[in-house]
């Protein structure tokens, strides 16, 4: 499923998947820029699978997961700023966001518990 396809916030900041408010990328970032940090995403993730034998370069490899993340915006400090609390691997109905939750269809309740990346 694309990541369009999941429950998004109103406000932008999170979608829903596997049934947890996972942090949306930070929407200041240039199409170009994401898509260059999405490419180094995905090479670290590969490079992760590729090195499982050995710990340290499993230990790098991760650490570029969380970097490329971290410079996504998804991870680490938060890139709004109103003051609102990360909400990351929330319940949506156990959130701030639970009235919009349980606004959604069912349809899209069940889009929202579907496992990113087919786990």
């Amino acid at each position: 499923m694309a990541l369009k396809d999941y429950p998004h916030t109103p406000d932008g900041r999170y979608f829903v998947a596997a049934g947890k408010l996972r942090r949306c990328s930070d929407p200041r970032l240039t199409p170009e820029g994401r898509k260059a940090l999405t490419k180094k995403l995905m090479e670290a993730r590969r490079k992760v699978k590729e090195v499982q034998t050995s710990e340290d370069k499993l230990r790098r490899a991760r650490r570029a997961v969380n970097a490329a993340k971290e410079a996504l915006g998804e991870r680490g400090p938060v890139w709004w700023t109103d003051g609102a609390p990360d909400e990351t691997m929330k319940d949506p109905a156990n959130s701030s966001y639970a009235d919009w939750w349980a606004s959604l269809s069912d349809e899209e309740r069940i889009r929202g518990r579907t496992s990113p990346r087919g786990k």
